[in-house]
């Protein structure tokens, strides 16, 4: 029952992811290509809504003792150019790699031709890795650190701040849209 549920548990999840990305219209290219154009928010939207409650999730997860944090180093060059390369990406392909296989899914040729750019990526990346280790990942690296250990505010703080931040944003986005909407 265990080896089932390895593989059915996975499979569910992402079968919902899916259908949740479809439901929530990023499955379409043009809601996020309309992201970047400040004309269609809904993007935002459900990034947020699901950074959010993920937060939440670990947050009560390491509270209960049911996981702990696996902190990476925070490599700051490389996260800022690796966060540039997939704007860029996106604006370019109209997809981020989870909304890409929900299109996929859907039929899109178009999505499974930027996936098969994006493997082409990965390998680039993979065989470049030793020279960007030496080159890349150690400029401006700070180390296993989170913004928990470097201000001393707790965990729940920051993630308090960080759902009211989201509330008010989304607040701000739904009123923006709505007087918009009545012009």
């Amino acid at each position: 029952m265990t080896a089932m549920m390895t593989i059915l548990g996975p499979l569910g999840m992402g079968a919902a992811f899916g259908f949740l990305l479809q439901r929530g219209k990023v499955t379409n290219c043009n809601v996020i290509e309309n992201q970047f154009r400040l004309r269609d928010f809904t993007v935002l939207k459900v990034m947020g809504t699901a950074i959010v409650v993920g937060g939440l999730g670990v947050l009560l997860l390491v509270d209960t003792g049911n996981t702990k944090y696996y902190v990476k180093d925070a490599n700051m060059l490389a996260v800022a150019l690796g966060a540039a390369l997939f704007g860029i990406g996106m604006v370019v392909y109209g997809y981020c790699p989870g909304t890409a296989l929900g299109a996929i899914a859907t039929g899109s040729v178009h999505a499974l031709v930027g996936a098969l750019g994006m493997v082409a990526g990965a390998i680039l990346y993979a065989l470049s890795f030793d020279w960007l280790k030496a080159h890349v990942l150690n400029v401006w690296a700070l180390g296993k650190v989170r913004l928990p250990d470097v201000t001393h505010i707790p965990d729940i703080a920051w993630f308090a701040a960080l759902a009211v931040g989201a509330a008010l944003f989304f607040w701000w986005i739904e009123s923006a849209e709505a007087k918009q909407k009545r012009s």
